[in-house]
């Protein structure tokens, strides 16, 4: 009986953490007091489940003893009046429709994580613990920071929301958009950070996430275009790196390897979310994805699409990447204008990459060897590092007539 409890325990806490870690949220107003009553209605199921039987609803005993846990330290350190109204005798256990409100829990539960009164960078980091159960160590391990660093933002977020009194809700329509928007960044960040590792399981979590926010929100435009841009960019994976983990351009990808299946899935959200009208930053990205996994690129309709993108959500990457497409189309010459006025991204070793590629195919090759070293000595990822050391060799050793191509396309 105690394996078969242990692994009762072990089902429900996978299938339902995020549910009933909403719940308790909701309920409490308190991240880490909802986390540590979770963990001891865990441990109390250890102890008590082998001895008698497993409840028929373990997942509602679990929320019933994990409450009644809260209330006991809220009323021991005096705080229970103005925190809950008085809790129901423990022996009653409350259905999961009594505790889980109306409308889905996880939802809630992400706006919370990604609320703009949070720090940006605590965002994420609480998203993948408190939505995606990572832990501290591997959220670290992530986002490259010392583990203590990340555990004591993670514990600011949650002191932030409690303190500040941060309601546990999906914002009301006239707050929506600029919310939404907060929530998609986040999760396209950590979709964009296991895509540069690459880290597999970050950009399944990030899909997953997103298609939830989809599904919960089917006429958020918005939602479907970044689900549709994951999965179009996620299609591509198995070809971006050679089997010793060498880098491998866009244009030299193994399409075979590409996964039809994602690639149908994008197209078909990415159609949902065009019928909207007025596409945002989300589904245009998405489009000029679509774009990218046609056979050949049409770069003149990619180089007005970013353009529209400028329009719409200027930044410097996205004038960066403008400038790639134009130069794919006007010429090299056109290009290299664009790159040079772009400001903010000295430290991008993108952009030193594509600048050395547009040198190097107007043969100029010892500015574009510079180039190239910059963008090697910026580069994080040793397979960044690799191909770039790669490409300055080539250049110094053979004359300038490789075929051309977009260095930040990938």
């Amino acid at each position: 009986m105690s394996d078969l409890a242990s692994a009762a325990v072990e089902q429900v806490y996978r299938q339902h953490r995020t549910r009933m870690l909403a719940a308790l949220v909701r309920a409490l107003g308190d991240f880490e007091l909802a986390e540590d009553a979770l963990q001891e209605a865990c441990s109390q199921a250890l102890r008590k489940w082998p001895r008698s039987q497993v409840p028929d609803d373990p997942f509602a005993w679990l929320l019933t003893v994990a409450r009644n846990h809260a209330l006991d330290r809220l009323r021991h350190a005096r705080m229970a009046r103005a925190k809950l109204p008085a809790p129901p005798p423990e022996t009653t256990v409350m259905s999961e429709k009594q505790l889980v409100d109306l409308g889905d829990e996880r939802l809630s539960l992400i706006f919370t994580c990604c609320h703009p009164a949070l720090a940006e960078d605590a965002r994420s980091a609480l998203t993948l613990q408190a939505v995606a159960g990572f832990t501290a160590a591997q959220i670290a391990r992530t986002f490259l920071v010392a583990e203590t660093a990340l555990a004591q933002r993670l514990v600011r977020a949650k002191r932030k929301i409690r303190d500040a009194g941060i309601t546990f809700e999906v914002p009301a329509d006239h707050l929506l958009p600029e919310r939404l928007r907060g929530v998609l960044g986040v999760l396209y960040l950590i979709f964009t950070r296991g895509y540069t590792v690459p880290d597999a399981s970050l950009r399944q979590e990030a899909l997953r996430l997103g298609k939830l926010v989809a599904a919960l929100m089917p006429d958020e435009p918005e939602a479907h275009g970044l689900v549709a841009l994951m999965l179009l960019h996620d299609s591509r994976s198995a070809a971006r790196f050679t089997s010793d983990g060498e880098l491998v351009l866009l244009d030299d990808q193994d399409r075979s390897l590409w996964n039809t299946g994602e690639i149908a899935e994008g197209m078909a959200l990415l159609d949902r979310a065009l019928r909207f009208g007025s596409p945002g930053p989300y589904v245009l990205h998405a489009v000029i994805a679509a774009l990218h996994v046609q056979d050949p690129v049409d770069w003149s309709r990619v180089a007005a699409l970013y353009a529209e993108l400028l329009a719409v959500a200027p930044t410097p990457v996205v004038e960066l990447n403008h400038a790639v497409a134009v130069a794919m189309v006007d010429g090299p010459e056109a290009g290299l204008a664009l790159i040079d006025g772009i400001a903010g991204l000295d430290s991008y070793h993108l952009l030193h990459s594509a600048r050395a590629d547009l040198l190097r195919r107007l043969d100029r090759r010892p500015e574009a060897v510079a180039a190239y070293r910059l963008a090697h000595d910026l580069a994080v990822s040793p397979a960044d590092r690799r191909f770039l050391a790669g490409r300055m060799r080539s250049l110094e050793a053979k004359c300038h007539n490789d075929s051309p191509g977009a260095e930040n396309l990938r």
